[in-house]
Protein backbone atom coordinates (compact mmCIF):
# COMPACT_ATOMS: atom_id res chain seq x y z
CA UNK A 1 0.00 0.00 0.00
CA UNK A 2 1.42 3.35 -1.03
CA UNK A 3 2.42 6.04 1.44
CA UNK A 4 -0.21 8.76 1.31
CA UNK A 5 1.50 11.04 3.80
CA UNK A 6 3.01 14.30 2.63
CA UNK A 7 6.71 14.25 3.50
CA UNK A 8 7.42 17.75 2.21
CA UNK A 9 9.31 19.55 4.98
CA UNK A 10 7.32 22.45 6.44
CA UNK A 11 8.34 25.90 5.32
CA UNK A 12 10.43 27.75 7.85
CA UNK A 13 8.49 30.52 9.59
CA UNK A 14 9.25 33.93 8.10
CA UNK A 15 11.43 36.08 10.30
CA UNK A 16 10.12 39.49 11.31
CA UNK A 17 12.80 41.18 9.23
CA UNK A 18 11.59 39.34 6.10
CA UNK A 19 8.01 40.60 6.35
CA UNK A 20 6.89 42.80 3.48
CA UNK A 21 6.58 46.50 4.14
CA UNK A 22 3.24 47.57 5.55
CA UNK A 23 1.64 50.92 4.72
CA UNK A 24 0.59 51.28 8.35
CA UNK A 25 2.01 54.29 10.21
CA UNK A 26 2.50 53.63 13.91
CA UNK A 27 3.79 55.71 16.81
CA UNK A 28 6.37 53.46 18.46
CA UNK A 29 7.64 55.93 21.06
CA UNK A 30 6.88 59.50 22.07
CA UNK A 31 7.04 61.63 18.93
CA UNK A 32 8.51 58.78 16.82
CA UNK A 33 6.63 57.25 13.89
CA UNK A 34 7.55 53.97 12.17
CA UNK A 35 7.32 54.08 8.35
CA UNK A 36 8.06 50.78 6.58
CA UNK A 37 9.71 50.94 3.17
CA UNK A 38 9.97 48.01 0.72
CA UNK A 39 13.26 46.25 0.09
CA UNK A 40 14.49 42.91 -1.19
CA UNK A 41 18.07 43.68 -0.25
CA UNK A 42 19.86 40.54 1.05
CA UNK A 43 16.58 38.76 1.64
CA UNK A 44 14.96 41.39 3.86
CA UNK A 45 11.39 42.56 3.30
CA UNK A 46 11.36 46.09 4.65
CA UNK A 47 13.37 48.91 6.16
CA UNK A 48 12.07 50.84 9.15
CA UNK A 49 12.37 54.56 8.57
CA UNK A 50 11.66 56.40 11.80
CA UNK A 51 10.29 59.95 11.70
CA UNK A 52 11.28 61.89 14.84
CA UNK A 53 9.32 65.11 15.33
CA UNK A 54 10.61 68.27 16.96
CA UNK A 55 9.84 71.97 16.90
CA UNK A 56 11.79 72.40 13.65
CA UNK A 57 10.16 69.55 11.76
CA UNK A 58 11.39 65.97 11.40
CA UNK A 59 14.49 63.80 11.35
CA UNK A 60 14.21 60.65 9.20
CA UNK A 61 16.26 57.64 10.28
CA UNK A 62 17.56 55.30 7.52
CA UNK A 63 15.51 56.48 4.50
CA UNK A 64 15.65 53.24 2.50
CA UNK A 65 17.11 52.06 -0.78
CA UNK A 66 18.11 54.33 -3.69
CA UNK A 67 15.33 52.95 -5.87
CA UNK A 68 12.33 54.66 -7.45
CA UNK A 69 10.04 52.21 -5.63
CA UNK A 70 11.52 53.04 -2.24
CA UNK A 71 11.43 56.80 -2.86
CA UNK A 72 7.80 56.64 -3.99
CA UNK A 73 6.92 54.60 -0.90
CA UNK A 74 8.67 57.11 1.36
CA UNK A 75 6.75 59.99 -0.20
CA UNK A 76 3.48 58.09 0.20
CA UNK A 77 4.20 57.26 3.85
CA UNK A 78 5.13 60.86 4.61
CA UNK A 79 1.92 62.07 3.03
CA UNK A 80 -0.12 59.55 5.01
CA UNK A 81 1.59 60.73 8.20
CA UNK A 82 0.91 64.37 7.38
CA UNK A 83 4.60 65.22 7.03
CA UNK A 84 5.46 67.65 4.18
CA UNK A 85 8.81 66.84 2.59
CA UNK A 86 9.84 70.45 3.25
CA UNK A 87 9.69 69.78 7.03
CA UNK A 88 12.38 67.06 6.89
CA UNK A 89 15.47 68.89 8.13
CA UNK A 90 17.80 65.96 8.90
CA UNK A 91 18.38 62.36 7.90
CA UNK A 92 20.31 60.16 10.32
CA UNK A 93 22.03 57.15 8.71
CA UNK A 94 23.00 54.33 11.05
CA UNK A 95 25.61 52.80 8.71
CA UNK A 96 26.93 52.61 5.16
CA UNK A 97 24.69 49.98 3.57
CA UNK A 98 22.48 51.12 0.67
CA UNK A 99 19.19 50.02 2.23
CA UNK A 100 19.94 52.61 4.91
CA UNK A 101 21.62 55.51 3.12
CA UNK A 102 20.08 55.09 -0.35
CA UNK A 103 17.26 57.62 -0.08
CA UNK A 104 19.34 60.26 1.66
CA UNK A 105 20.60 61.98 -1.50
CA UNK A 106 16.98 62.64 -2.56
CA UNK A 107 16.27 64.21 0.83
CA UNK A 108 19.36 66.39 0.38
CA UNK A 109 18.34 67.42 -3.13
CA UNK A 110 14.63 68.00 -2.50
CA UNK A 111 14.43 68.98 1.17
CA UNK A 112 17.99 70.33 1.67
CA UNK A 113 18.26 68.01 4.67
CA UNK A 114 21.38 67.64 6.75
CA UNK A 115 23.01 64.18 6.82
CA UNK A 116 23.98 62.84 10.24
CA UNK A 117 26.40 59.89 10.48
CA UNK A 118 29.25 58.59 12.56
CA UNK A 119 32.61 60.26 12.07
CA UNK A 120 33.88 57.26 10.09
CA UNK A 121 30.95 56.85 7.71
CA UNK A 122 32.54 55.77 4.44
CA UNK A 123 31.29 56.76 1.05
CA UNK A 124 31.32 53.82 -1.37
CA UNK A 125 32.80 55.94 -4.15
CA UNK A 126 35.83 56.67 -1.96
CA UNK A 127 36.65 52.97 -1.64
CA UNK A 128 36.07 52.31 -5.32
CA UNK A 129 38.23 55.31 -6.25
CA UNK A 130 35.58 56.77 -8.53
CA UNK A 131 34.44 60.29 -9.27
CA UNK A 132 31.09 61.80 -8.29
CA UNK A 133 29.24 60.22 -11.24
CA UNK A 134 26.03 58.54 -10.03
CA UNK A 135 26.49 54.79 -10.10
CA UNK A 136 24.38 51.68 -10.42
CA UNK A 137 25.55 48.06 -10.63
CA UNK A 138 25.09 46.43 -14.02
CA UNK A 139 22.95 43.77 -12.41
CA UNK A 140 20.78 44.19 -9.29
CA UNK A 141 22.38 41.05 -7.91
CA UNK A 142 25.59 43.03 -7.61
CA UNK A 143 24.05 44.91 -4.70
CA UNK A 144 24.49 41.85 -2.48
CA UNK A 145 28.02 41.32 -3.71
CA UNK A 146 28.82 44.98 -3.24
CA UNK A 147 27.63 45.05 0.36
CA UNK A 148 30.26 42.45 1.26
CA UNK A 149 33.02 43.77 -0.97
CA UNK A 150 32.65 47.33 0.24
CA UNK A 151 32.88 46.38 3.90
CA UNK A 152 36.65 46.41 3.45
CA UNK A 153 38.61 48.71 5.74
CA UNK A 154 39.04 52.15 4.16
CA UNK A 155 42.81 52.21 4.75
CA UNK A 156 43.45 48.90 2.95
CA UNK A 157 45.46 49.35 -0.22
CA UNK A 158 44.65 47.71 -3.54
CA UNK A 159 47.22 44.93 -3.13
CA UNK A 160 45.81 43.97 0.28
CA UNK A 161 42.26 44.02 -1.05
CA UNK A 162 43.11 41.76 -3.98
CA UNK A 163 44.84 39.30 -1.65
CA UNK A 164 42.16 39.26 1.05
CA UNK A 165 39.13 39.40 -1.25
CA UNK A 166 39.98 38.57 -4.89
CA UNK A 167 36.51 39.55 -6.11
CA UNK A 168 37.01 43.20 -5.18
CA UNK A 169 39.14 44.18 -8.18
CA UNK A 170 36.80 42.52 -10.68
CA UNK A 171 33.79 44.23 -9.09
CA UNK A 172 35.45 47.63 -9.15
CA UNK A 173 36.64 47.19 -12.73
CA UNK A 174 33.11 46.23 -13.79
CA UNK A 175 31.70 49.39 -12.24
CA UNK A 176 34.44 51.57 -13.74
CA UNK A 177 33.76 50.09 -17.18
CA UNK A 178 30.07 50.89 -16.80
CA UNK A 179 30.91 54.50 -16.00
CA UNK A 180 33.27 54.77 -18.96
CA UNK A 181 30.73 53.28 -21.36
CA UNK A 182 27.88 55.46 -20.15
CA UNK A 183 25.88 52.43 -18.98
CA UNK A 184 24.80 54.15 -15.76
CA UNK A 185 21.30 55.32 -14.98
CA UNK A 186 20.65 58.47 -12.97
CA UNK A 187 19.28 56.51 -9.99
CA UNK A 188 22.18 55.07 -8.05
CA UNK A 189 22.84 52.07 -5.83
CA UNK A 190 26.18 53.51 -4.76
CA UNK A 191 25.46 57.18 -4.47
CA UNK A 192 26.22 57.73 -0.83
CA UNK A 193 25.56 61.16 0.65
CA UNK A 194 28.31 63.35 2.01
CA UNK A 195 27.65 63.83 5.75
CA UNK A 196 27.10 67.36 7.04
CA UNK A 197 26.90 66.41 10.74
CA UNK A 198 29.25 63.76 12.13
CA UNK A 199 29.34 62.50 15.70
CA UNK A 200 31.64 60.28 17.70
CA UNK A 201 30.92 57.87 20.51
CA UNK A 202 29.19 59.40 23.55
CA UNK A 203 28.52 62.74 21.88
CA UNK A 204 25.12 64.28 22.54
CA UNK A 205 22.80 65.10 19.64
CA UNK A 206 19.56 67.06 19.82
CA UNK A 207 16.76 65.27 17.95
CA UNK A 208 13.04 65.36 18.62
CA UNK A 209 13.51 68.12 21.21
CA UNK A 210 15.44 65.73 23.44
CA UNK A 211 19.05 64.70 23.89
CA UNK A 212 20.31 61.51 22.26
CA UNK A 213 23.65 59.91 23.08
CA UNK A 214 25.65 58.54 20.14
CA UNK A 215 26.68 54.92 20.70
CA UNK A 216 29.41 53.81 18.28
CA UNK A 217 28.90 50.09 17.56
CA UNK A 218 31.23 48.75 14.84
CA UNK A 219 30.96 45.10 13.86
CA UNK A 220 28.09 44.80 11.39
CA UNK A 221 29.95 47.56 9.55
CA UNK A 222 32.99 49.56 10.62
CA UNK A 223 30.90 52.74 10.94
CA UNK A 224 27.70 51.63 12.68
CA UNK A 225 26.13 54.21 14.97
CA UNK A 226 23.20 53.71 17.35
CA UNK A 227 21.40 56.51 19.20
CA UNK A 228 20.10 56.30 22.77
CA UNK A 229 17.61 58.61 24.49
CA UNK A 230 18.11 58.35 28.27
CA UNK A 231 15.05 60.55 28.77
CA UNK A 232 12.70 58.11 27.05
CA UNK A 233 14.64 54.84 27.35
CA UNK A 234 14.65 54.46 23.56
CA UNK A 235 17.51 52.94 21.53
CA UNK A 236 17.65 53.35 17.76
CA UNK A 237 19.59 50.15 17.12
CA UNK A 238 19.95 50.16 13.32
CA UNK A 239 21.24 46.75 12.26
CA UNK A 240 23.35 46.27 15.39
CA UNK A 241 20.57 44.47 17.27
CA UNK A 242 17.66 42.98 15.34
CA UNK A 243 14.70 41.12 16.89
CA UNK A 244 14.79 37.71 15.17
CA UNK A 245 17.83 37.47 12.87
CA UNK A 246 21.52 37.82 13.66
CA UNK A 247 23.08 40.75 11.80
CA UNK A 248 25.81 40.03 9.27
CA UNK A 249 29.39 40.52 10.49
CA UNK A 250 31.66 42.12 7.91
CA UNK A 251 34.70 39.86 7.86
CA UNK A 252 36.78 41.96 5.49
CA UNK A 253 36.97 45.18 7.49
CA UNK A 254 40.24 44.34 9.20
CA UNK A 255 41.10 43.40 12.78
CA UNK A 256 38.64 41.23 14.68
CA UNK A 257 35.16 42.50 13.71
CA UNK A 258 33.41 39.65 15.52
CA UNK A 259 35.12 40.52 18.80
CA UNK A 260 34.20 44.14 18.21
CA UNK A 261 30.60 43.24 17.48
CA UNK A 262 30.26 40.99 20.54
CA UNK A 263 31.82 43.64 22.79
CA UNK A 264 29.42 46.24 21.42
CA UNK A 265 26.49 43.97 22.21
CA UNK A 266 27.69 44.11 25.82
CA UNK A 267 28.02 47.87 25.45
CA UNK A 268 24.40 48.46 24.45
CA UNK A 269 23.07 45.80 26.84
CA UNK A 270 24.69 47.75 29.69
CA UNK A 271 22.87 51.00 28.87
CA UNK A 272 20.72 51.84 31.85
CA UNK A 273 17.01 52.32 31.45
CA UNK A 274 16.49 51.09 27.86
CA UNK A 275 12.84 50.08 27.65
CA UNK A 276 12.23 50.28 23.89
CA UNK A 277 14.47 49.16 21.01
CA UNK A 278 13.70 50.47 17.53
CA UNK A 279 15.53 48.27 14.99
CA UNK A 280 16.06 48.99 11.29
CA UNK A 281 14.23 45.76 10.35
CA UNK A 282 11.56 43.86 12.25
CA UNK A 283 9.30 45.07 15.04
CA UNK A 284 10.21 47.19 18.07
CA UNK A 285 11.04 45.12 21.15
CA UNK A 286 11.80 45.64 24.82
CA UNK A 287 14.28 43.08 26.20
CA UNK A 288 17.58 44.43 24.92
CA UNK A 289 19.92 42.45 27.26
CA UNK A 290 18.07 39.21 26.50
CA UNK A 291 18.29 39.71 22.75
CA UNK A 292 22.00 40.58 22.98
CA UNK A 293 22.68 37.35 24.91
CA UNK A 294 20.78 35.32 22.30
CA UNK A 295 22.88 36.77 19.48
CA UNK A 296 26.10 36.13 21.42
CA UNK A 297 25.02 32.52 21.99
CA UNK A 298 24.42 32.16 18.25
CA UNK A 299 27.98 33.22 17.45
CA UNK A 300 29.40 30.92 20.11
CA UNK A 301 27.56 28.07 18.39
CA UNK A 302 29.00 29.12 15.01
CA UNK A 303 32.53 29.11 16.41
CA UNK A 304 31.96 25.65 17.84
CA UNK A 305 30.69 24.42 14.46
CA UNK A 306 34.00 25.44 12.90
CA UNK A 307 35.97 23.71 15.66
CA UNK A 308 33.90 20.55 15.26
CA UNK A 309 34.64 20.49 11.52
CA UNK A 310 38.40 20.96 11.94
CA UNK A 311 39.42 17.33 11.47
CA UNK A 312 37.24 16.97 8.36
CA UNK A 313 38.13 20.22 6.61
CA UNK A 314 41.82 20.54 7.43
CA UNK A 315 43.45 23.46 5.63
CA UNK A 316 40.94 25.25 3.39
CA UNK A 317 39.99 28.63 1.95
CA UNK A 318 37.09 30.64 3.33
CA UNK A 319 34.45 29.38 0.84
CA UNK A 320 35.07 25.78 1.95
CA UNK A 321 34.69 26.74 5.61
CA UNK A 322 31.55 28.65 4.70
CA UNK A 323 29.96 25.33 3.73
CA UNK A 324 30.11 24.33 7.40
CA UNK A 325 28.03 27.36 8.46
CA UNK A 326 25.61 28.05 5.62
CA UNK A 327 23.21 25.98 3.55
CA UNK A 328 23.82 26.01 -0.19
CA UNK A 329 21.27 28.70 -1.14
CA UNK A 330 22.77 31.08 1.42
CA UNK A 331 26.38 30.80 0.26
CA UNK A 332 28.18 33.58 -1.56
CA UNK A 333 30.10 36.79 -0.76
CA UNK A 334 28.01 37.68 2.31
CA UNK A 335 28.36 34.18 3.78
CA UNK A 336 32.09 34.17 3.03
CA UNK A 337 32.47 37.56 4.69
CA UNK A 338 30.82 36.35 7.88
CA UNK A 339 32.76 33.07 7.85
CA UNK A 340 36.00 35.03 7.49
CA UNK A 341 35.04 37.07 10.57
CA UNK A 342 34.65 33.88 12.62
CA UNK A 343 37.89 32.37 11.30
CA UNK A 344 39.85 35.55 12.07
CA UNK A 345 38.34 35.63 15.54
CA UNK A 346 39.56 32.09 16.13
CA UNK A 347 43.00 32.86 14.67
CA UNK A 348 43.53 36.01 16.73
CA UNK A 349 42.45 34.05 19.80
CA UNK A 350 45.03 31.33 19.14
CA UNK A 351 42.43 28.78 18.03
CA UNK A 352 43.21 28.74 14.29
CA UNK A 353 46.11 29.18 11.90
CA UNK A 354 46.31 31.01 8.59
CA UNK A 355 48.63 30.69 5.61
CA UNK A 356 48.86 32.38 2.24
CA UNK A 357 47.82 30.49 -0.87
CA UNK A 358 47.63 31.27 -4.57
CA UNK A 359 44.06 32.57 -4.17
CA UNK A 360 44.40 34.39 -0.85
CA UNK A 361 44.37 32.72 2.57
CA UNK A 362 43.69 29.24 3.87
CA UNK A 363 42.73 28.46 7.46
CA UNK A 364 43.21 25.52 9.77
CA UNK A 365 41.04 25.47 12.90
CA UNK A 366 42.52 23.90 16.00
CA UNK A 367 39.98 21.45 17.41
Amino acid sequence: MGDTHDHTPPARPRKQEQEEASEEITEVARGILRLQLPTDFTGLGHVNTYAIEDSRGFTLVDPGLPSDESWAALQQRLKAAGIPLSRVHTTYITHSHPDHFGGAHKLVEEAHADVLTSTVFRRWTDLLDLDETPLEPLDPADATEGAALLDAVASADEEEMERDFPGFKAFRDRVRAAVADGRIEEASWMRAPRPTIVVDDAETVRLGDRDWVAVFTPGHTHDHLCMWSPEDGVLLSGDHVLPTITPHIGGFIGGDPLASYLANLDKVAALEGVTRVLPAHGHPFDDLPGRCRAIQDHHAMRLQQLADAASTVGWAAVPRWSEELFIERSRGPMADSETAAHLEHLRLGGRAERRESADGYEYHVLA
